[in-house]
């Protein structure tokens, strides 16, 4: 069973941390009490994270001393049932000046390329929670053969679209950034554009199945 905690971030910002491995039950759980707090009258910000969630009263709330034991009773309440999701495919050129870090994907792994783009475009992905920078996605439910650890010196400047390998994760660059995990591929779509009425094209609890291409989409 996992351990639960509640923890004071600031004078009004409260912090409920689950230990153990990640795993979408887990997150459920997470975007479940999310939604409960966004409907709580003095709250002022809600963030689901991995294994945690972060919600920040408004300081002219009356009352939350209290807000700690409300994190962890709503824990003990709220359940994994699976939320209304989006289906979302993206397409991606794999490999090339895309996908720079594919090699030694394949290198670190001891699989071919080809084996590398197989087990990563034949995934179901789930989104768990957004985060670094808007609009990025961290995806649970890689193959754990693709396990490849960050790189030991992180790029000064990754294209936007970029998708990439981090331990045990896989993700999408939505901004041109500093990056530390292994690029494989890239996509056309925008990820994130404040313009629109919903910025980001992922949100957590979506399903996303990555979609081979074999010409670039610029």
């Amino acid at each position: 069973m996992n351990a639960v905690r509640a923890y004071w971030l600031s004078e009004t910002a409260a912090v409920l941390d689950i230990s153990g491995d990640t795993g979408v039950e887990s997150q459920r759980r997470i975007w479940s009490l999310a939604d409960q707090f966004r409907a709580r009258a003095g709250v002022r910000e809600v963030v689901p994270g991995m294994n945690n969630l972060t919600v920040e009263m408004d300081p002219a709330a009356l009352q939350f001393d209290n807000l700690l034991d409300v994190l962890q009773a709503g824990w003990g309440a709220s359940n994994a049932a699976p939320a209304a999701s989006r289906r979302i495919e993206i397409p991606v050129h794999y490999g090339g000046p895309d996908g720079i870090d594919l090699d030694e994907v394949a290198r670190h792994t001891g699989l071919s390329r080809e084996q590398v783009i197989t087990l990563h475009s034949a995934g179901e992905y789930t989104v768990y929670f957004l985060g670094f920078l808007p609009g990025f996605a961290y995806l649970g439910g890689m193959d754990q053969r693709l396990t490849t650890p960050r790189r030991s010196e992180p790029r000064l400047s990754v294209p936007a679209g970029s998708v990439a390998i981090g331990g045990e994760q896989t993700g999408i660059y939505p901004s041109v950034s500093p990056g530390g995990w292994h690029l494989i591929g890239r996509t056309s779509l925008t990820l994130f554009d404040p313009a629109r009425d919903h910025p980001s094209l992922l949100m957590p609890g979506d399903t996303v199945r990555f979609m081979r291409v074999e010409e670039r989409h610029d």
